[in-house]
């Protein structure tokens, strides 16, 4: 009878997502509740994480509870930590679960809203939360290794190195990139920044509170934590509405750039549990707390699709959001929410150093991809419910607005200057126009939702509270990334160097955690500053170097998962991690080439530095400069990676002809000293 219940129960949410996909598939030229999307998603997860990660954790990695992980047995109290699952799943979600699942999809709507939402739900079942989970079990068998150390020791010295850099210049670019997307969000914006800055003292109390005060009152630290965020989030609407503070709360970007900076380089060297852990833990419980508030207020409002399945720039290329066609663009527009690269880093960084059982791997690394997919939807779901003219007009400067105008016009997609200022209004803003990034306008959608359900509730609306709730919510999600980022960066910069000065090497050895750390917050910093002052707004170029950086890191990730499978004898199961590397090589591939040499100067960077040359513009000289650094940047990635691979298929050939024999750097087994239910 439960056989016949669990068939029953799975059967009908498997024929549930298919029906779901199959009504946003083929309904043409009608409106659709924005309802069977969010059922499709969820659908696909829960299956896909009952069969699917359930397969991979027994049958390809074989997780095993006896064995101590590198927490357990190299517990030092700063880096290796064994970590609740709960909060460690919340430090997981929140350093992985940046910019990227908020602002791609929200970009890539102006393709229509059929093609990213295939790509977050196919892509993350079958890729990115595969490459967190392998990544993850690789690296806590290897005592916590970082991604270049376990490519150095698996595929060869050489590739090892190579990785390592190539892992590290990409990093830089991801974090510039995230940064520059609070500067942006938080620019001029003394509501956002008051909230934003509360969150730090408010970590470091939770920190304080669960590790010293009240060691393990987990629940207690939580609602502390959430009351005193509420009350910062109303603290904010009181700062932006008294002059006084209103200005010491405003600042400029090139001021925001050194705030963040500094405080990437705080968060890096102080131990896990002070800043970091609490501060993720913490923004994760608004996070997920969110999500799911969206997805009810969606299930009660039933908002319309407003953004057709795909529009005409899915063909033309020629989107006044940005350029290129559907593929390759759509699939490294949206790359945090069906997979990211930058994962990887993370799953071999801090999270392998804190987890206290290896069955954890599948909930923290498996499910915390889903839960970034998901995010990724409600995104779409926001950028989609708003009428397609004022979601054009927010994401496109003025010049590129006018040069669209006659397929907008044609598609239907009115802009409306009075509609805009009317709207502008209602958030509380002076103006919407033009407010590049995905970040405003995923504000406006979640507002917008937030604000029909009060008003279906009888209250007020209080739409520019939800707007600036949403603008603090995505700040929260960018920053808890590039904390953590800044000190996964810090970690392969003290291996790289530690191989030449084995001392510097010592994670717990201060002199190398303050240098490492204040090199890597420079080297993003640099970019970030750079796309500050950029005429574009910087997100124009640097967020197409930064899908395409993000997917190859994952091709590189993939290239260490498929040798080590391998090398355990597991070949039969290499198609789970070959799929989507041969998926991911042929779209960045592809992509980066275009943005290189396609002579459409809206695409190539170098067609728009040759357009620019000899122009008396007062930007042109930073511009070209740009373009060209960008050139090098997506070339050199390009190389190191396609050697990678390179070395990487030699090395399985090799392996699977058993002309080398089949050696891992797996740490030898040791019993596990805690309970078994502990």
């Amino acid at each position: 009878m439960r056989r016949l219940a669990s068939i029953l129960l799975w059967g009908g949410l498997s024929a549930l997502g298919a029906a779901a996909f199959g009504l946003l598939a083929t309904r043409r030229g009608e409106t659709i509740s924005a309802a069977w999307l969010l059922i499709a998603a969820v659908c696909t997860y829960v299956v896909a994480y009952r069969f699917y990660a359930k397969f991979l954790a027994a049958r390809v990695f074989g997780l095993d509870d006896r064995r101590a992980t590198p927490a357990e047995r190299f517990n030092n109290g700063r880096d290796y930590v064994p970590t609740n699952r709960w909060v460690l799943y919340g430090h997981h979600f929140a350093a992985i679960a940046g910019a990227g699942p908020l602002v791609g999809p929200v970009l890539a709507a102006q393709f229509g809203f059929l093609p990213g939402t295939l790509w977050l739900v196919i892509g993350v079942v079958l890729a990115g939360a595969v490459q967190d989970f392998t990544i993850l079990f690789c690296s806590l068998r290897r005592n916590g290794k970082s991604l270049g150390q376990m490519a150095k020791e698996e595929i060869n010295p050489a590739a090892g190195v190579t990785a390592m850099l190539a892992v590290l210049f990409i990093m830089i670019i991801l974090l510039a990139v995230l940064a520059l997307i609070v500067v942006n969000a938080l620019k001029a914006s003394p509501w956002g920044l008051f909230t934003i800055a509360c969150t730090i003292p408010i970590a470091l109390l939770m920190g304080w509170w669960m590790k010293a005060w009240r060691p393990g009152r987990v629940g207690e630290a939580s609602a502390v934590g959430a009351l005193l965020l509420l009350a910062a989030l109303i603290g904010g609407g009181y700062v932006a509405g008294n002059a006084g503070l209103a200005r010491a709360f405003s600042h400029s970007g090139p001021a925001l750039t050194g705030m963040i900076v500094a405080y990437g380089f705080v968060a890096s060297v102080l131990p896990v549990w002070m800043l970091l852990c609490p501060r993720d833990y913490l923004s994760t419980f608004l996070k997920i707390s969110t999500i799911l508030a969206l997805a009810v207020a969606i299930l009660v409002v039933l908002p319309p699709l407003r953004m057709p399945a795909l529009t005409p720039f899915a063909t033309l290329g020629e989107g006044p959001v940005f350029a290129g066609k559907l593929f390759p663009f759509a699939f490294i527009t949206i790359a945090c929410g069906a997979i990211s690269g930058f994962h990887a880093l993370v799953a071999s960084g801090t999270t392998p150093k804190m987890i206290a059982r290896e069955a954890d791997a599948r909930f923290i690394g498996y499910g915390g991809m889903l839960m970034e997919s998901f995010v990724g939807v409600m995104a779409m779901v926001a950028a989609c419910t708003l009428d397609p003219g004022v979601y054009f007009a927010m994401n496109t400067t003025p010049v590129a607005l006018a040069q669209a105008s006659a397929v907008l016009h044609q598609a239907g997609f009115v802009v409306r200057p009075d509609i805009m200022q009317q709207l502008a209004g209602q958030m509380g803003e002076q103006t919407l126009v033009a407010r590049a990034g995905g970040a405003p306008s995923l504000a406006v959608g979640m507002a917008q939702i937030f604000a029909s359900v009060t008003a279906a509730l009888g209250g007020k609306t209080l739409t520019a509270l939800w707007y600036h709730f949403a603008i603090m919510f995505e700040a929260l999600f960018i920053l808890t990334t590039i904390d953590t980022g800044t000190r996964v960066g810090r970690f392969m910069l003290q291996e790289i160097v530690g191989h030449v000065w084995p001392k510097f090497g010592e994670t717990s050895w201060y002199p190398s955690v303050v240098a490492a750390s204040a090199v890597i917050v420079a080297g993003w910093g640099y970019f970030l500053y750079q796309g500050v002052v950029d005429p574009l707004g910087g997100i124009n170029s640097l967020w197409p170097l930064f899908g395409i950086a993000n997917q190859l890191l994952a091709a590189v990730a993939l290239c260490v998962g498929t040798t080590i499978l391998l090398k355990m004898g597991k070949a039969r199961y290499a198609w789970v991690t070959l799929a989507p590397l041969a998926w991911l090589v042929a779209i960045t591939m592809t992509a980066g080439w275009q943005k290189v040499f396609s002579a459409d100067p809206r695409l190539g960077f170098l067609a728009h530095a040759a357009s620019l040359a000899g122009s008396a513009a007062l930007n042109a000289g930073r511009l070209i400069f740009n373009d060209r650094l960008n050139t090098l940047v997506a070339l050199l990635f390009m190389t190191v990676v396609a050697l990678l691979i390179v070395v990487s298929i030699r090395e399985w050939w090799l392996v699977l002809s058993k002309r080398k024999p089949a050696v891992t750097r797996e740490s030898p087994f040791v019993e596990r000293a805690y309970a078994t239910g502990d």
